[in-house]
């Protein structure tokens, strides 16, 4: 069996302080913020001397409502400290969906931003709690809500009835180091530390709830499968409120003593800035962001020659896009990781020395110690390589479970302990995987399967398509048409006739989209995957196809 790591998530970060001191920890170059991993670990032990102060305890659920701030992950090890479990909030929720998570995870306190992009937060969250504005802090009492008693204000300034992040700082003076060894001492490995709320694109999130050992072993495979050493210095541009970047990116860091250089906000142009003034040897990245980066109009001013490794992943990796990330972005060791929120999140990972067709076209074999098989759909049977099925993964990874939800956890987990990820997938006779679809989002045409993934790696050729996302439409005669949204290069043109054109002759006609539409963007999860049943939703009013068909 693989080496496992028995550290909880805040034993780890003391034991990196100790052996690491004064290697850089966390690093925000434009606010001239610097820790090194002796002075990061203060910071976190010290906040968690302040949250215990405002009577935080193990086992209380805590939710943060944040963009990458410094707060943000020095929350991550403080909760943790005190096994507290630490609750994170997409920065896309608005009032219903904030409301949702608060209740249905019984957060006891929430720390949040002002505002993000276009949602002011503090409004939205006096919808959601109007007492807010004339509590006393610490003294919240909303019906809707019972257990939410604090929020605490991250930034300048503080709303009525919250108090300010800095506060909780001075707390932690009032508290003996005793005190909080104390706390630590009660804690175990496999304790629920973190609960992420599934992206939900499709029914309401579920709170999946992981362990200290699920994410600190997590991140160590990870980052082992991308050689990290206390010499690299990752560009963390993707969410933290994700596993994207609370797992792949900081606890692969953390379990490295490598330096993490997050960007608050993501910005192609930043993270070129970044990379160049830090000297970054690692970059993560969701598809879109990789192109982003490629196609900005300044990428040539820069020079990223320190880059080696990172990760593209959280949906299909364009051949095209990988291909370029290698030779202009110098990321000869990027890997693709494939997983969801309840393993962790990762299940396999392609490896650095992998040849470039393995990383562009499979999404890696197995991590260390976890075990994956394909199954047949209808039977459950395991099948043998080359043949299509689901794939279902078991070991550390895998979740407690869903938040008091006991019936949807045993939907995924089986008797065995296996997750069932509802993707469709092949195996090679290496454990090389290549994810062919999710079961749901296959398109049936008239008897015949069809997967998005093929038609949309056939597009990415067209040397005038950016990015294509291809779902199925209702259909009177056949059941489901298919249909590409398609967003073009900067500058160019194409018609509809052009893409089935492109088409024609090169796939089986019935997989040539019936209907194409141009747009800028797609709707997507605030983590970055892309909500292919929006587009659905949006061609069905469009086209008017409501009496199409089958539209669920």
């Amino acid at each position: 069996m693989a080496q496992q790591l028995e550290f909880t998530i805040g034993g780890l970060l003391d034991h990196m302080a100790e052996k690491y001191p004064h290697n850089d920890a966390l690093v925000y170059w434009e606010r001239g913020l610097r820790y090194t991993y002796r002075e990061f670990n203060q910071v976190c032990r010290q906040v968690a001397k302040g949250l215990l102060k405002l009577g935080i305890r193990k086992g209380d659920n805590v939710a943060i409502w944040a963009y990458n701030v410094p707060e943000w992950v020095i929350l991550q090890f403080a909760t943790a400290k005190i096994g507290a479990i630490l609750v994170t909030v997409n920065t896309a929720y608005k009032s219903a969906e904030l409301e949702y998570i608060l209740n249905q995870s019984d957060s006891t306190t929430l720390f949040m931003v002002k505002s993000f992009k276009d949602s002011d937060y503090v409004s939205i969250l006096t919808g959601v709690v109007p007492g807010l504005a004339t509590a006393q802090p610490g003294a919240l009492n909303t019906p809707k809500l019972p257990f939410l008693k604090n929020v605490v204000f991250i930034g300048e300034g503080t709303p009525a009835g919250t108090l300010n992040f800095a506060r909780i700082m001075e707390m932690g003076n009032e508290v003996a180091e005793e005190e909080l060894a104390a706390a630590e001492s009660t804690l175990d490995i496999h304790d629920t530390v973190n609960m992420q709320y599934t992206s939900g694109t499709t029914g309401f999130p579920k709170g999946v709830m992981l362990t200290h050992y699920n994410l600190v072993n997590n991140g160590f495979h990870i980052g082992e499968c991308m050689k990290f050493t206390e010499k690299d210095r990752l560009c963390i541009p993707v969410p933290f409120f994700h596993c994207f970047g609370s797992v792949l990116a900081v606890m692969a860091s953390v379990t490295h003593a490598t330096a993490m250089v997050p960007l608050e906000i993501f910005d192609p142009l930043k993270v070129l800035q970044t990379i160049e003034k830090e000297g970054c040897t690692a970059v993560h990245g969701v598809p879109t962001m990789f192109i982003a980066e490629l196609e900005h109009p300044e990428f040539d001013r820069f020079d990223l020659s320190t880059l080696r490794t990172g990760i593209m992943a959280g949906s299909v990796c364009p051949i095209e896009v990988m291909k370029r990330a290698v030779k202009d972005m110098h990321l000869t060791e990027i890997t693709s990781v494939y997983g969801q929120t309840e393993s962790s999140p990762g299940i396999t990972q392609t490896r650095t020395e992998d040849s470039i067709e393995l990383r562009v076209a499979t999404v890696g074999r197995a991590l260390p110690g976890a075990e994956v098989k394909i199954i047949d759909i209808e039977t459950g049977a395991t099948l043998p390589p080359g043949k299509q099925g689901e794939l279902c993964a078991r070991g550390y990874m895998v979740m407690k479970g869903y938040y008091k939800m006991p019936e949807e956890t045993a939907k995924v987990i089986d008797a065995d302990g296996w997750l069932h990820t509802g993707d469709l997938a092949v195996m090679d006779e290496n454990g090389y995987c290549k994810i062919t679809g999710r079961i749901k989002q296959m398109i049936i045409r008239g008897g015949e399967n069809i997967y998005p993934k093929e038609i949309e790696e056939f597009l990415y050729t067209h040397p005038k398509i950016s990015d294509v996302q291809i779902y199925g439409v209702p259909d009177r005669k056949y059941g489901e048409q298919v249909m590409a949204a398609v967003i073009l290069k900067k500058g160019v043109e194409m018609t509809e006739e052009e893409v089935k054109e492109f088409c024609r002759g090169k796939i089986a006609n019935y997989k040539i989209p019936k209907y194409v539409k141009f747009v800028d963007s797609y709707p997507m999860t605030a983590s970055g995957k892309i909500q292919k049943f929006k587009l659905r939703e949006m061609a069905i009013l469009e086209l008017q196809l409501e009496d199409a068909g089958e539209t669920a």
